[in-house]
């Protein structure tokens, strides 16, 4: 990032260059409510916030994923859409420059998709940086305004999300010869 490798760096100093991500698998810390979660983020994330102002912020981020009710919950109560936007949240509270989805909306039902591709879509709206590694077409065609495909470790397409979904190579590497 800004000319620096990343790599080879461990997650806190990622963390601290202000690049923030969610995984595949939510990964929530289960000893703790949903808010001290969320502060997590804020205490170790690329602004260091503590005590007071640490915990105000959490609250805004909790809001701002919509799940402020829910603060003092613990983290395992909760619905898996809900598990993931707290660990959305959290990541939020690091204040990243960057934000990495990897496969953000992956096992939602259509309602939870919806919810989902609308709080990117915000997030993206606000002029944040997303990447996302994502299956799900409907929110690729919705989120984003530049696609990378690959295919066993290689790039095959680059470009607008109906041309890399329209190209034979995709269709072919996605559904097989017969298909493209």
């Amino acid at each position: 990032m800004k000319g620096r490798r990343l790599s080879d760096m461990p997650a806190q100093k990622i963390a601290r260059e202000g690049v923030g991500r969610t995984f595949q698998l939510v990964r929530l810390l289960p000893g703790l409510n949903v808010l001290e979660n969320v502060k997590a983020g804020a205490v170790f994330g690329h602004r260091r916030r503590w005590s007071r102002d640490a915990e105000d912020f959490a609250h805004e981020m909790l809001e701002r994923v919509g799940l402020d009710t829910l603060s003092d919950a613990p983290v395992t109560a909760l619905t898996y859409i809900d598990q993931k936007r707290v660990e959305l949240a959290r990541v939020l509270a690091g204040e990243p420059e960057v934000l990495l989805l990897d496969e953000w909306l992956a096992g939602l039902n259509p309602t939870e998709l919806e919810t989902g591709i609308e709080l990117i879509h915000a997030l993206r709206d606000e002029g944040r940086t997303v990447v996302m590694v994502e299956h799900v077409m409907d929110a690729i065609r919705s989120l984003c305004d530049r696609c990378v495909v690959m295919s066993s470790g290689n790039k095959i397409a680059e470009g607008t999300p109906d041309d890399v979904l329209s190209d034979r190579e995709v269709i072919r590497a996605y559904l097989g010869d017969g298909d493209a």
